[in-house]
């Protein structure tokens, strides 16, 4: 079964400080939804702040405060649904759009070569 990374964009300016227990009991509630009906297989928030490793030619590597580019959004938070097509994992993503606003991008995750299965 097809298994897809969701991830949230935050602006640079979010103030979380402004985010209500309305809004935090409607991710809540979509996370059991989720869960209940087997599809959620892990989700979470992140900070803001970030650690960047950057590999240089001739093998050094870089490590910096804060992300690598300028961005005016960052990923605020990320999840991994199991469902049967697009179409179903795309259905979860609209309902968590009406929860907390923002852009959210839908990838499918594979592996190549695929792992042998048992």
């Amino acid at each position: 079964m097809p298994q897809y990374l969701i991830s949230t964009y935050i602006p640079a300016d979010f103030d979380p400080s402004q985010v209500t227990e309305e809004t935090i009991e409607a991710i809540h509630a979509l996370n059991r939804e989720m869960i209940a009906a087997g599809v959620r297989k892990f989700a979470c928030g992140l900070s803001p702040k970030a650690v960047t490793v950057t590999s240089q030619a001739g093998g050094e590597v870089i490590v910096t405060d804060g992300p690598y580019i300028e961005a005016k959004e960052y990923v605020g938070g990320l999840s991994i649904l199991e469902t049967d097509n697009l179409e179903e994992v795309l259905a979860w993503v609209r309902k968590g759009a009406k929860a907390l606003p923002g852009v959210v991008e839908v990838r499918e995750i594979f592996f190549n070569p695929a792992p042998a299965e048992d």
